[in-house]
């Protein structure tokens, strides 16, 4: 089953000179597929996500999400649409620090009215998962950044979106959190069949992924599969983005 068509999209900025920042992108992500998106810096990647995630509207093309138009609704709708059928992971965790742990997870169900004792059960199941079962009383200033990520996928999980969306999930991590989120999050796509989309700078981040799509210059640029093993599929984003181009240091060094 698709969950999110994307057709003939683009984007241009109006201003003094008008900035073309996608052109003619078509992409498809069925159920259960973990998706990355790379690109160096001002390649589109981030724009081509604000519109997946309906944050910014596309000049021309379309978006389907679960087989809705998410622009054709209205206001109110859209975010009942968004909070609903979509989940966020930020690289800035975005968790609020008034809250515990176990209250941050809540939230998206909390809004939706979901009963105490269904809201419990989901939350012990899920922060079972994710290993942060012992911290779900702990206030957000008392947990490190890896257990911070967690709690931001479990708070993007709980609810069962269509599917999640994970900006630079792993950008403000040290590279054994970086690859604890990573393995938290395939494991979830694997057991789960969670649909995901990821965009990043991080080669490693992106061998988890079952694809990685390549942007440059606000259009298309390749498109590789995972293969065999994680560590061919990571020499083979390696490949890519070496001939992509741009500037070195918009890339990590090798840590695998």
């Amino acid at each position: 089953m698709e969950i999110l068509s994307v057709r003939n999209l683009g984007k241009i900025y109006k201003g003094m000179v008008s900035y073309e920042a996608l052109s003619n992108i078509d992409l498809s992500i069925n159920q259960g597929e973990f998706v990355g998106i790379m690109g160096p810096s001002g390649s589109g990647k981030t724009t081509l996500l604000n519109m997946i995630s309906t944050i910014d509207k596309p000049t021309s093309g379309e978006i389907h999400i679960a087989g809705e138009d998410p622009y054709t609704l209205s206001q109110n709708k859209l975010a009942m649409f968004r909070r609903r059928e979509l989940g966020f992971v930020f690289q800035s965790f975005n968790l609020l620090n008034t809250l515990t742990v176990k209250e941050n997870i809540l939230l998206p169900l909390t809004l939706d009215g979901v009963g105490i004792k269904e809201m419990n059960a989901r939350v012990e199941a899920l922060a079972d998962k994710l290993g942060i079962t012992s911290i779900l009383d702990k206030r957000t200033y008392e947990i490190s950044g890896g257990q911070a990520q967690r709690t931001a996928i479990a708070r993007a999980l709980i609810h069962e979106p269509k599917l999640l969306l994970a900006d630079e999930p792993t950008g403000n991590l040290d590279s054994k959190s970086a690859r604890d989120v990573m393995e938290i999050l395939e494991k979830r796509n694997r057991e789960d069949q969670s649909t995901m989309l990821l965009v990043t700078h991080d080669p490693v981040a992106a061998s988890y992924c079952s694809r990685v799509i390549f942007i440059k210059d606000g259009q298309l640029y390749n498109e590789i599969y995972y293969g065999d093993n994680r560590a061919s599929f990571y020499q083979k984003i390696i490949n890519v983005l070496s001939l992509l181009g741009g500037n070195g240091h918009e890339f990590p060094s090798v840590r695998i």
